[in-house]
């Protein structure tokens, strides 16, 4: 499934949906739970909109994947959700981390992840961050541009250190996802093009404080289908020979992540077939293999849970009107994405279902969670979680409308934990002043 809209004839009932996602379980007493405690213990506790987070769920995945790429090193994606403590339990794990900027580094190492354990990739690497990676030895830059590796050999030369440098390959593929998630084609901004590449591979390779050790690509986020990414990976295979065929050393293949899950009835992209498409196009070409997952381990593991505040109707539509907005969960508003939406309450969950749009408080009409979604009967009070919400959720959070950032709870077994509270109002404005001559 795309990160789209699901066709309202294909949505799932909440049953189903509870059914196809094993940490998840409707109580009858207790209500919607999460491994094992009651997600309305949490609401009662920290109030709503409230980020939940589930640790076994995301040590489950995470050895899920681990044993289907038992001979890939696995480095997690930090964008998809940068929390000290999902890197924390990622790290115990095994993991090490992708990360694409230099807060994200500090925050991976902040969260014991050693540097060079760090794959530094995106486009816009500043010299100031590079100087930080760099200066505590972070394990591969993948490069994107001439300009890029111009920047990387002087800030290495500045240092007296050899940067280990891997070259990110645009192999024009269309991933089949949303327009806005894709990153393999020649029309993203993302990577370089097979001839460019082996070009500055060359180059690289004449560097005194450069060291050229591989290639790598990402073609973009929810994909679901293997096809392309055994079109990018066959791509990369021949660019791999060619620059070898040249005397060139390539010791490293960096697959890239962008494996998706599906947001509608629980069927998720499968780690088992994308370690198959890995290893028919490198497993015989003798290099370390590389992966960078985010939302396939951590989507599923998290909720967001909001309370209707008011029910209305404008005489063509009925809406449910959350007290968590698109300042909270931006997917929806920015991708047109899918969320399924679940009552807290078992009694509420019986509910026959009717179409009602469900929006957010926010002063924007795209302020909106689903549109004519069936839902069984909510009053105001009635509190429901945002399946899915563990990728791309809290960590995209903003306080527009001077909304403060939702507290965020982890949930291990039975036992549960704040680890953020909620941002407290003055503190959005806090270290802002007001310039002397205006006063």
């Amino acid at each position: 499934m795309s990160a789209a809209l699901v066709p309202a004839a294909t949505e799932p009932t909440v049953p189903d949906l509870i059914a196809a996602r094993p940490h998840l379980r409707m109580h009858a007493m207790d209500g919607l739970m999460l491994e094992g405690v009651p997600l309305n213990a949490v609401a009662d506790a920290l109030g709503t909109p409230v980020w939940v987070y589930g640790a076994a769920t995301l040590r489950q995945r995470y050895r899920r994947l681990a044993t289907a790429l038992a001979d890939v090193d696995i480095h997690y994606a930090v964008k998809a959700n940068d929390h000290l403590a999902i890197l924390h339990i990622l790290h115990r794990e095994g993991a090490g981390a992708d990360v694409v900027s230099g807060g994200e580094f500090l925050r991976a190492r902040a969260a014991g992840i050693p540097a060079d354990d760090i794959v530094f990739s995106g486009v816009g690497k500043s010299a100031a961050e590079l100087e930080t990676a760099l200066g505590q030895g972070v394990g591969q830059v993948n490069v994107e541009s001439a300009e890029e590796l111009d920047r990387v050999d002087a800030v290495a030369r500045g240092l007296g250190v050899m940067a280990p440098v891997v070259f990110r390959l645009n192999p024009d593929v269309d991933a089949g996802t949303h327009a806005k998630i894709t990153t393999g084609r020649l029309d993203n901004k993302f990577g370089v093009a097979a001839d460019v590449l082996v070009a500055l591979y060359r180059r690289a390779a004449t560097m005194a404080n450069v060291a050229p050790c591989g290639v790598a690509l990402h073609i973009g986020s929810q994909v679901m289908s293997m096809a392309p990414f055994r079109a990018a990976y066959a791509t990369a295979r021949e660019l791999i020979v060619s620059l070898r065929a040249e005397g060139l050393p390539v010791a490293v293949m960096d697959c890239g992540g962008g494996l998706g899950i599906d947001y509608g009835d629980g069927g998720d992209g499968s780690p088992e077939a994308w370690a198959g498409a890995i290893r028919a196009e490198f497993g015989d070409l003798g290099v370390r293999l590389m992966v960078e997952p985010g939302r396939w381990l951590v989507g599923p593991c998290g909720v967001l849970l909001a309370t209707v505040a008011v029910t209305k109707s404008s005489g063509v539509r009925d809406f449910l009107v959350l007290d968590a907005a698109m300042n909270d969960l931006v997917r929806p508003a920015m991708y047109d994405a899918w969320h399924a939406i679940v009552p807290l309450s078992a009694v509420a969950a019986l509910g026959v279902p009717r179409p009602v749009d469900v929006v957010g408080p926010v002063c924007e009409t795209g302020d909106s969670f689903a549109r004519a979604r069936p839902l069984p009967p909510l009053r105001a009070g009635a509190r429901v979680a945002l399946l899915d919400a563990g990728a791309y959720g809290a960590v995209m959070s903003a306080t527009y409308n001077a909304r403060p950032l939702a507290p965020v709870a982890l949930v291990d077994g039975d036992a549960w934990e704040t680890i953020r509270p909620r941002q407290p109002v003055e503190a959005m404005w806090a270290s802002e002043r007001i310039p002397e001559f205006l006063r």
